[in-house]
């Protein structure tokens, strides 16, 4: 089959959030507080395991007084941010203000790398005249990180779940994106890691392929059957 538009799931996706030592030892040094390299490795597991960094490792627990924010966090910036600076704070760290800026690190176009193939393959489908969106369960703008790393010339609408009130897996949003791209839905191509929130596409008419949720240098290809899958013959 060959479809008319391809819609592209965010993290996990086309780009991956680095780790959580990473992020932590960023926001660190920024805040010049020296800490042992064990022990940064402790904060940095405790915060995993806690689901702090977003688009990183689901929360092990949700504690009952975050479970109403983390079951809505994506419908607005004010929710996703409590969320997640919630979760970080279940984790004792040298110093209060360092929850705000690890959540503001995340949004930093440094936080992230695309994929290996993630170039390639949206400029492919670009050059064969297939609309491409970004659909994401997000609560801040990520086109700043699109054009940090030369992918935003390559996708013609962007449908944050913020920006709407409505999150994945809720039909409406991937109804308002591919409207965006003036197609009918089942003529687009849903691209995601998360078989709950992006599948919801399939509600819509959409067709819908899965990409596993790896580091990058995990999945050096997994975006290329999307190629083939959108019409456009297999890329050597």
């Amino acid at each position: 089959m060959t479809f008319k538009g391809v819609l592209f799931d965010f993290s996990g996706t086309l780009f991956r959030i680095e780790s959580a030592g990473s992020w932590l030892r960023a926001v660190l040094d920024e805040a010049g507080v020296a800490l042992p390299p064990d022990e940064v490795r402790r904060y940095a597991m405790k915060l995993a395991v806690a689901g702090a960094l977003p688009g990183g490792s689901e929360p092990q627990r949700v504690p009952q007084d975050l479970a109403a924010l983390w079951a809505t966090r994506d419908e607005s910036a004010e929710s996703h941010r409590a969320a997640y600076t919630g979760l970080a704070r279940l984790v004792k760290l040298p110093s209060p203000a360092l929850y705000d800026a690890l959540y503001e690190r995340h949004m930093t176009p440094h936080a992230w790398r695309p994929y290996a193939d993630a170039a390639e393959v949206l400029a492919t489908l670009r050059h064969g005249g297939i609309g491409i969106a970004v659909v994401s369960n997000i609560g801040w703008d990520l086109r700043p990180v699109f054009r940090a790393h030369g992918l935003d010339a390559l996708v013609d609408a962007y449908v944050l779940s913020y920006e709407h009130g409505v999150q994945k897996p809720d039909a409406r949003l991937f109804r308002v994106a591919c409207e965006a791209l003036g197609q009918d839905p089942h003529d687009v191509l849903m691209v995601g890691d998360d078989r709950n929130a992006d599948g919801g596409a399939a509600q819509l008419g959409c067709s819908v392929h899965f990409v596993d949720h790896l580091p990058v240098e995990e999945r050096p290809a997994g975006l290329r059957p999307v190629v083939a899958l959108a019409g456009q013959g297999p890329l050597p």
